[in-house]
């Protein structure tokens, strides 16, 4: 078993992480910026190390301080949780050059990965259905892109090569707005993520987004845990996940998964991984993947029992899974909601001090945050400060469950889009099932 680990987040994943470590009896270290020296994790670590001042730049994101607080603390892996270099190609190749343990994926695949263009690419080639697109950037001659989009049929939208959570993409509905729009998402593309290819994929008029999980060990076992839907979006951030995702079949379900498992093992992929969908009119296409453990991964574990991050702590450390895609049974339904710290109708940042902090009850309630009483949240980071999870026998009763929930969870002293959610769990068309991607941007405006 790995010995002690340097956890490279803050936050509630970097709660979960250690909570996780306990369990294994693995030591950790918690790095952090000096804006979060009051993090719940910094205190109930077994050591911590500053490494720069509060910008991500300088913290969270300076690979150099983070291997340097591995070296001098004498530990063994790294854990990158999710955001920040959790998919650096460069930061997992530098982790294990200077001898230490990626618990992720290996470098290259998330290099492969990372890529949106290799990464539809190898999909294509292991059988994964994918949106029609341009399959390869767009170049300089104009009329060459124009001719592209023309065969792709518009509307399109323009995506950015080395894109992720939700950046660098722009919709194109006429072809006079084409080069403009091109030249634009490849200066968007070029500041956030210092690569400027953008290619091109039929935008999608209605579809769901649905996702499945994956695990694997690096000694060809790969397992799925089934899917969710994280339909329920804004400005492409995810507010509102479920699993499994309503009106998706167990033929469906065991189809989609046996792909994505045999993806995995044409890659050689190793650790946690989630393959991203769009859903409509009964076909998945393939839009991305996530080399690490996402967000909302609390849901997954709730309906099939499994660790996710135990397992990703196993994996790394040598051993195989510990379970068989035989022993993955899906057992009733889970929903979570995002909280994040800001105004629930202008969306507008709240940092600031928590006064109070309530967790709710209950029969399948999990709450996922490092709140406390006290607690300042800074303005530094996402805003993300708590996943309500709610599980139940069936999807009814997780909805019960979670209206109770919100309206027992206490947050004051910040503001919160806690009153979104609830407003949103008490949709008629969400609770049918099976809303789009766009059904939450349509009722906000």
């Amino acid at each position: 078993m790995l010995d002690k680990i340097v956890i490279a987040n803050r936050g509630e994943i970097a709660l979960r992480i250690l909570r996780a470590c306990r369990e294994l009896n693995i030591k950790t270290v918690a790095v952090h910026s000096s804006a979060d020296r009051d993090l719940m994790h910094v205190r109930l670590a077994d050591e911590s190390v500053c490494i720069g001042p509060a910008t991500p730049a300088d913290s969270y994101l300076n690979m150099p301080a983070i291997l340097s607080a591995a070296e001098i603390t004498d530990a063994v892996a790294i854990h990158p949780g999710y955001g920040f270099l959790s998919e650096n190609a460069d930061f997992a190749e530098r982790v294990e050059e200077t001898g230490f343990i990626f618990i992720g994926p290996r470098p290259e695949t998330i290099r492969l990965m990372g890529d949106k263009i290799s990464a539809i690419k190898t999909m294509k080639e292991a059988g994964i259905p994918c949106v029609p697109g341009s399959d390869a950037a767009l170049g300089d001659d104009m009329q060459a892109n124009m001719k592209v989009a023309r065969a792709i049929g518009y509307p399109i939208i323009l995506k950015a090569s080395g894109g992720g959570g939700g950046r660098g993409m722009r919709v194109v509905h006429a072809e006079a707005a084409l080069p403009h729009a091109i030249g634009l998402t490849r200066r968007e593309a070029l500041a956030a993520f210092q690569n400027d290819a953008v290619y091109a994929e039929k935008f999608l008029e209605k579809p769901r987004h649905i996702e499945f999980q994956v695990m694997a060990d690096g000694h060809g076992n790969v397992v799925h845990l089934g899917e969710r839907d994280c339909s329920m979006q804004r400005r492409h951030q995810k507010v509102i996940e479920e699993a499994p995702a309503p009106g998706i079949d167990e033929e469906t379900r065991a189809r989609m998964g046996a792909r994505c498992v045999e993806a995995c093992r044409q890659i050689n992929y190793r650790g946690a991984g989630t393959f991203e969908f769009l859903y409509q009119d009964g076909e998945f296409y393939f839009i991305e993947m996530n080399t690490r453990v996402q967000v909302e991964h609390p849901v997954t574990e709730l309906i099939t029992g499994i660790d996710i991050v135990k397992e990703q702590l196993l994996v790394a450390a040598g051993h195989q899974l510990s379970f068989s895609q035989q022993d993955i049974s899906l057992r009733g339904h889970a929903i979570e909601c995002r909280v994040n710290a800001e105004h629930p109708e202008s969306f507008r940042p709240s940092p600031g001090k928590v006064i109070h902090f309530h967790t709710p009850g209950g029969p399948g309630i999990r709450v996922d945050s490092h709140l406390y009483d006290g607690y300042v949240v800074p303005p530094y980071y996402d805003s993300l400060i708590a996943k309500l999870c709610a599980h139940g026998g069936s999807r009814a009763a997780a909805l019960a469950r979670m209206s109770n929930a919100l309206t027992e969870i206490v947050i004051e002293g910040i503001d919160t889009n806690l009153a979104l959610h609830r407003i949103l769990i008490h949709d008629a068309a969400f609770a049918a099932g099976g809303t789009d991607i766009h059904y939450l941007e349509s009722k906000l405006a």
